[in-house]
């Protein structure tokens, strides 16, 4: 019965059905084999609307306008001014100017996508006109916006703890050491690449450059800090800090000149468009969450990988490996609402702190978006350099080394990610 849970929904997905109506297909088989003739599409309705009847799920749209909003205008070019002022002399500068351009963006956007398609075109092209290597530029573009989900605010965090009850101040708050890791393993690579390939210094580090593109960029930077700072005193829950964030964000894109009553209407079309999507899978997961609880599906798979080991790191191995090969195939957003729920009882035979574990679950999700066949940065690399799809992949494949050597080390040393939220009182 396993086997026929698992196959359903994965011949949905090879047959290219959208995620959420493949989960929705896939419950609706399975209410019909466990029901047969009592099958009632009430049932399913129910536990829908019970899905969504979340406040929590009223950030997904605010964090989304958010990015959207941030990407209007000049925004990401100060932020890109600002990061070179800070990295640019570095040898391999732009690499590094990537990278920290990214975290900054990471702190406003909360999604790779986000910071792919902005940020990620002016990176490019500054790395293009620099004169450094094309698979060099894509690769590090590529992995720099996977800082976007863990490095607070974070959209896939937030769904993860709407589905497994993880404290959501806990998890954007444990983002913060592994995103600064994950900062220092990719800037690291770019210093290993740049000495093997003879780049040179390009400038030296001003104070007065470096405190100029600060003013210039001031009030932008100031989104992940209302963000943050609302979240760590205490004055703001997760959703009430989306909220004050998107208000900020609208009136300082207004007061910049740079948010016309078009680009408003567009903004607010595509987070409409991009927030039912994800409602829809979120709505579906909880039917097909429901239906896997029923089936005792969760606690059979926990007793299987309770006979190979109970030791917390292999297990978080064996976790790791399995969700690479998921990351390939399903969207991340998607893969914590359908898988979530139903790897707690794993964590909770093997001692995993749900909190540590959402961290690896949406960092090694995140390689996803870099592997084939269906990673979303992937697309959006290939739309913005025209590369043929083989050389994208051979261009990002070096990259994922970094990101999974910080993952694994976050596995073995949970405080790094526990102990901030411990320190903040976020850890219930």
């Amino acid at each position: 019965m396993t086997v026929i849970y698992l196959l359903l929904l994965i011949a949905f997905l090879i047959l290219a059905v959208p995620v959420g109506f493949g989960i929705g297909g896939t419950s609706i088989v399975l209410s019909l084999m466990e029901r047969g003739p009592d099958f009632s599409a009430a049932f399913l309705a129910q536990r829908l609307s019970a899905g969504l009847d979340n406040f929590l799920l009223l950030s997904v749209p605010l964090f989304l306008y958010v990015g959207k909003v941030m990407n209007v205008g000049s925004i990401s070019n100060r932020i890109f001014s600002f990061a070179s002022a800070l990295v640019g002399g570095f040898r391999g500068g732009l690499g590094h100017v990537n990278v920290v351009s990214s975290a900054i963006f990471a702190g406003m956007s909360g999604t790779a996508a986000s910071d792919a398609a902005g940020l990620g075109a002016i990176e490019l092209s500054a790395m293009k006109e620099g004169g450094y290597p094309d698979d060099f530029s894509i690769g590090i573009t590529a992995a720099s916006s996977t800082l976007g989900p863990i490095i607070p605010p974070s959209l896939p965090l937030v769904l993860y703890g709407m589905i497994t009850g993880a404290s959501i101040g806990g998890l954007l708050i444990g983002g913060i050491i592994p995103g600064v890791l994950m900062v220092l393993a990719m800037m690291l690579y770019v210093e290993i690449y740049a000495r093997r390939h003879g780049m040179q210094k390009t400038g030296r580090f001003s104070i007065r450059r470096a405190w100029k593109e600060l003013r210039r960029s001031f009030f932008s930077l100031m989104t992940p800090v209302i963000i943050l700072g609302g979240i760590m005193s205490g004055f703001f829950t997760p959703t009430e800090a989306a909220a004050a964030a998107a208000v900020y964000s609208t009136v300082l894109t207004l007061c910049m000149g740079e948010l016309t009553w078009n680009s408003f209407k567009e903004i607010v079309k595509e987070t409409v468009e991009d927030s039912g999507a994800i409602l829809l899978v979120a709505g579906m997961a909880t039917v097909y969450g429901y239906l896997i609880t029923r089936a005792n599906i969760a606690t059979n798979i926990a007793a299987m990988i309770g006979t190979i080991s109970r030791d917390r790191v292999i297990v978080g191995l064996i976790l790791v490996v399995f969700l690479l090969i998921v990351g390939c195939f399903m969207d991340c957003n998607a893969a914590i609402m359908v898988l979530g729920s139903t790897l707690l009882p794993i964590l909770g035979q093997s001692s995993i702190d749900p909190l540590h574990f959402g961290i690896i679950m949406v960092l090694t999700l995140m390689i996803g978006v870099m592997t084939p066949p269906f990673g979303m940065v992937l697309f959006i690399m290939q739309r913005h350099t025209k590369r043929p799809m083989a050389y994208i992949i051979k261009s990002c494949l070096p990259f994922i080394l970094p990101l999974l050597i910080i993952d694994i080390i976050i596995l073995i040393f949970p405080p790094l990610v526990t102990w901030l939220p411990g320190v903040m009182g976020l850890l219930s």
